[in-house]
């Protein structure tokens, strides 16, 4: 009942006495219906979402505040809790405004008694100040006390309207699309009532005085909202059937005409505004304190300043100061209209912001979210994109200015301290979890032979000891896996696993992480421990890769200055992995890393059919990387002088149809007639390449094992590549 009551003393506030007239006028009934339905489509899945994330933790002090930022982050959460305490300190001017527009009947007494002419600042400004010296001397406690009188005061209100008769001049019959002359847009009518749907939330910061916050606060909720929806829809349809159009568009306080009592109405605003007015005031220093706080403002001294309470309650006096001159200079502008838009700008970004950690905690499925009320994914997730969209409808210029100032107070807030991302990070991590594991299984599911065929993307695996010593592996697959790739690469400890492996394992992760930021590496970095390499590469050839798809290539490498007893180990590793069908690639490096990064060499010789494809795809995606971007990629094909014509036209017609970026002029014939002749053509030709890619044989690789890869010795970086798979670069 507490939250129930919180809501609906809010949510039938200023707006429904001063402003559905007016809806009704501008809009017709039907507009006016369009807009409380629409206000609800924003309203009712933050109502679900504030529901939904109250009872999964306890809400402390700040509220709506302490739900953002302990979901979002304090840095992002200050940002969103700057404009929810801009919406609710200005909230307090509003209802003062509007207050002032219950004494317009006794303008004449007033400017009698005063003798000055009649400005409704004359109510507003006395009563802001006099409220403001309540919160300071009385505190929280004259909140609670009129909850209940402010209800009965409004039910009381809205019946004797109900039953009120039509005035003069009213249609017989409902005219559903009738509006008055020149009327406002309906986006401009929509700004204008949408704080009338704004206080749904009034009931969480009641969380920790309610004996079943879990079952209150989205019973109470969702109660409030849904007597209010229906009230407000008995208040259009009366509206419509009781006063003629032009008077419902020009007159704010038509509804007193209609009652059955008149004075009951001004009664109802007056205790619907001061409430709100109260709640708002109660709320907004709240939220303010717990901005202090958290270190949100720029200034630590202001941050101490704003969250330092009194007594035993820490009841936020600073902050009340605050709250009450910013509430003391939007009465000044004494404008209602103006102030609501202001206010529905705040509210959207706030209520946007609460849908979508709703969306988000749904999506990313974390263990540690268990409310015990749920709302939809897509309830939330609609729910936030109306709050984006409305924001664009009302006003797109005020809504770029808002996200505009958000984003340069989230990089203010950066600079000034760490960025304690919090849950955001948790919250993003379930949510990228759950995307790639759905994505996984449709991809496994989907994938076809033919589909590999076509669609093929290196998908590669790397087990090394040489992490740290060798740098040139790694930089390989970081540029392979730049843009068109995955890569996964294994450290690889030698030994039982045990407790100390385990350990040693954990502690080398942490390096091979360190690396790759340092890197910007976009290659998948782990660790493997095994009793041989061996046995390490047959565990990780059948893992599937970071991806989630099964590795199609596997890296190895050696180094000019290794022993012939290393090249023979990496030779055994590719004829012991190639049962796998895989890719096999064979990188060796020596002391000049890959030169300047300038030129490729691709040598096609009568032995590479299948090999072709993937060395010249190979190349291509190198020179995506913008280590790569000032390469050129030049191919020279050998083969015997009897086969040189035929081949060259069907090689003309292969890098055609694979739509290959080498022009002709960058692709060579030579005919050679030996194999000697080839490695010196070889050698003499591509001394200077920055890398070379050779493809080899596994007939050959079992005959000559480690030899195979010490040919053309005078080359610089060289990568081997063999595959039994052709396939299609086009």
């Amino acid at each position: 009942m507490p939250v129930f009551l919180a809501g609906i003393s809010t949510i039938l506030g200023a707006i429904m006495f001063l402003r559905f007239g007016y809806a009704v006028g501008h809009a017709g009934f039907m507009g006016a219906i369009a807009v409380i339905i629409l206000g609800h489509l924003v309203t009712v899945p933050t109502a679900l979402a504030i529901a939904e994330i109250a009872t999964n933790r306890k809400v402390e002090g700040g509220g709506e505040y302490f739900i953002i930022s302990r979901s979002f982050g304090t840095t992002i959460g200050s940002v969103i809790g700057y404009s929810l305490y801009l919406s609710q300190a200005i909230s307090v001017a509003f209802y003062l405004i509007a207050l002032a527009e219950a004494f317009a009947p006794l303008s004449g007494q007033i400017e009698a008694l005063v003798g000055l002419p009649y400005d409704p600042r004359m109510i507003s400004l006395p009563a802001t100040i006099i409220l403001l010296v309540l919160m300071l001397f009385r505190g929280a406690a004259i909140g609670v006390k009129v909850l209940y009188v402010v209800v009965l005061t409004l039910a009381a209100s809205l019946v004797l309207f109900l039953a009120g008769t039509p005035i003069e001049g009213a249609s017989e019959s409902l005219n559903l699309f009738a509006r008055a002359s020149d009327p406002d847009s309906f986006f401009v009518v929509f700004a204008i009532c949408f704080p009338a749907f704004t206080g749904m939330t009034a009931g969480v910061g009641l969380s920790g005085d309610l004996a079943n916050p879990r079952r209150s606060i989205p019973l109470g909720t969702m109660l409030a909202t849904g007597f209010g929806f229906l009230v407000y829809l008995l208040i259009v349809a009366k509206l419509a059937t009781s006063a003629p159009i032009d008077l419902l568009a020009e007159d704010p306080l038509v509804m007193a005409e209609i009652s059955l009592w008149p004075p009951m109405i001004l009664i109802g605003l007056g205790a619907a505004t001061i409430s709100s007015a109260i709640g708002s005031i109660l709320v907004a220093p709240r939220t303010l304190q717990a901005l202090g706080a958290d270190r949100s403002f720029p200034s630590q001294g202001f941050s101490e300043w704003v969250a330092a309470g009194k007594g035993a309650a820490n009841e936020p006096r600073n902050a009340t100061i605050l709250t009450g001159a910013l509430a003391i200079a939007i009465v000044f502008l004494g404008n209602v209209d103006f102030v609501a838009r202001l206010i529905s700008m705040f509210f959207m970004v706030t209520y946007g912001s609460l849908c979508a950690i709703s969306f988000l905690e749904n999506f990313a499925a974390r263990p540690s979210y268990r409310p015990s009320f749920r709302s939809r994914w897509y309830i939330s997730l609609f729910g936030a994109c109306m709050c984006l969209l409305m924001m664009f409808q009302m006003d797109p210029i005020y809504a770029i200015l808002a996200i505009a100032v958000m984003v340069v107070l989230y990089r203010i807030i950066v600079r000034t301290r760490a960025d304690e991302s919090g849950d955001l990070a948790a919250m993003f991590e379930g949510v990228i979890t759950q995307m790639t594991r759905y994505m996984q299984i449709k991809v496994q599911r989907r994938r076809r032979k033919e589909q590999r065929d076509e669609e093929w993307r290196p998908s590669v695996i790397m087990v090394s000891p040489h992490t740290f010593d060798r740098r040139a592996p790694l930089e390989l697959l970081r540029w392979v896996c730049h843009r068109h790739g995955f890569g996964t690469y294994l450290h690889f400890i030698q030994g039982q696993l045990d407790d100390q492996a385990f350990a040693e394992s954990e502690q080398v992760n942490e390096r091979l992480i360190e690396l790759g930021l340092k890197q910007d590496s976009p290659v998948y970095m782990d660790t493997i421990v095994s009793p041989s390499m061996v046995s390490a590469l047959a565990q990780s050839l059948q893992i599937p890769g970071v991806s989630g798809i099964k590795n199609n290539s596997v890296l190895f490498e050696i180094s000019s200055h290794d022993p012939p007893s290393r090249y023979d180990d990496v030779a055994n590793l590719c004829l012991f992995s190639c049962s796998t069908k895989m890719a096999l690639m064979v990188l060796r490096h020596g002391d000049l890393l890959f030169g300047e990064r300038q030129n490729i060499h691709i040598w096609l010789s009568w032995n590479d059919n299948t090999n072709a494809s993937l060395m010249v795809l190979l190349a291509y995606i190198l020179l995506g990387h913008p280590d790569w971007k000032r390469a050129e990629i030049s191919v020279f094909a050998a083969m015997p002088s009897g086969e040189m014509e035929g081949r060259r036209q069907e090689f003309d017609e292969w890098m055609a149809r694979g739509r290959v970026p080498i022009s002709e002029k960058h692709i060579r014939f030579h005919a050679v007639n030996s194999v000697k002749a080839y490695h010196t053509l070889v050698s003499r030709t591509s001394a200077e390449a920055d890398l070379t890619i050779i493809g080899f044989g596994l007939e050959g690789l079992g005959e000559r094992r480690g030899k195979l890869f010490t040919t053309h010795k005078s080359l610089g970086a060289v990568l081997y590549v063999h595959t039994d798979t052709e396939i299609a670069i086009g």
